[in-house]
């Protein structure tokens, strides 16, 4: 029996487009998470893993969309291939199976070793350059979506139970939940 080919697409906000990422490629069912990709406890990720078969193809656009750490990546992707599923990178044009060599799983190494390598310099010059910026006056942090008046606003409607929930709250006030969290934190 010829086994599925199963997309995974990860974007890490929900702005983001997930059109790219598989373009031009067909499969049978795709897993969307618009999460980070700092561990693996994403729903769709997940779901994917829970979903797919023996004999399954799951195609990733690229190694720092399945995993960001090294560690992620080789077990995740060792779990699959002891499962009898097959998982390719379509930007590193590789594919990994139960048949894979040695040299395989030293270019999954490699690989995985550079993406994350590559990511920790990306923080690391985007930290320097917050620090720069602040000590110049020019990074003030996170624009606060609400004025002062509209945060007392949000805190006294929750105090005084106008709304059934945080999610309720953060709609009629048009933030985030996690929004409605630090603005109610800030407030105590």
């Amino acid at each position: 029996m010829k086994g599925q080919k199963v997309g995974y697409v990860r974007v890490s906000s929900v702005e983001q487009n997930t059109g790219r990422q598989l373009e031009g490629i067909e499969v049978d069912r795709i897993f969307v998470d618009r999460a980070s990709g700092k561990n693996t406890d994403r729903p769709k990720f997940q779901e994917m893993l829970n979903y797919v078969r023996e004999g399954d193809r799951v195609i990733v656009h690229s190694m720092d969309r399945f995993a960001r750490s090294l560690k992620d990546l080789v077990t995740e992707v060792d779990k699959l291939v002891k499962r009898g599923i097959a998982i390719q990178f379509v930007k590193e044009n590789i594919t990994f199976t139960a048949q894979s060599t040695p040299m395989d799983n030293l270019m999954l190494q490699l690989m995985g070793a550079f993406a994350q390598f590559e990511r920790e310099i990306i923080l690391e010059r985007q930290k320097e350059g917050i620090k720069l910026a602040s000590s110049q006056g020019k990074y003030k942090g996170r624009v606060h979506k609400l004025k002062p008046d509209q945060a007392e606003a949000l805190r006294q409607d929750w105090k005084e139970g106008k709304y059934p929930s945080k999610m309720a709250l953060g709609q009629a006030f048009g933030i985030s939940r996690q929004a409605v969290y630090r603005y109610l934190k800030a407030g105590k």
